[in-house]
């Protein structure tokens, strides 16, 4: 059974550069990731079970993480301050949905890789690997 999350610690506007500068790279991270993971769409029994399972937990977590920098966003947005801290809000806030996007389109690609590794290959038969193979034309 898993311990109780803690309440998160949340940030001051003081934080927003910081946190703004942590969720732009994120998006570059996951960015680069779901190509990575597309182009594995491509020979996806190359790719075993257990890889496709730590990629669907390290983006499950990551997919919780983003809620918890979206309700910063939400609580920034809530507050008083300058015009000019908000327009760093809403950058932060499109960043962090951006973010969030990203993070579903790799767990959607996880769940089709799910569905070609090599254990999943390896379990079928002759006949049922030879069918799908005339089904796509022939290619492996």
């Amino acid at each position: 059974m898993a311990a109780p999350q803690a309440e998160p610690t949340w940030q001051s506007i003081s934080m927003l550069a910081m946190l703004t500068a942590h969720v732009e790279d994120g998006v570059t991270m996951v960015r680069e990731q779901r190509a990575t993971l597309e182009r594995g769409l491509a020979t996806p029994y190359v790719l075993d079970d257990a890889i496709v399972a730590r990629v669907k937990r390290l983006f499950t977590q990551t997919a919780a993480d983003n809620e918890i920098f979206a309700e910063q966003g939400w609580r920034w947005a809530a507050a008083d301050m300058s015009a000019e801290q908000r327009c760093g809000v809403e950058r932060y806030a499109a960043l962090v949905e951006q973010m969030q996007a990203e993070t579903t389109m790799i767990l959607a690609i996880a769940d089709e890789l799910a569905k070609g590794t090599i254990e999943t290959v390896l379990a079928k038969s002759d006949l049922e690997l030879g069918i799908e193979a005339l089904l796509r034309g022939g290619r492996l």
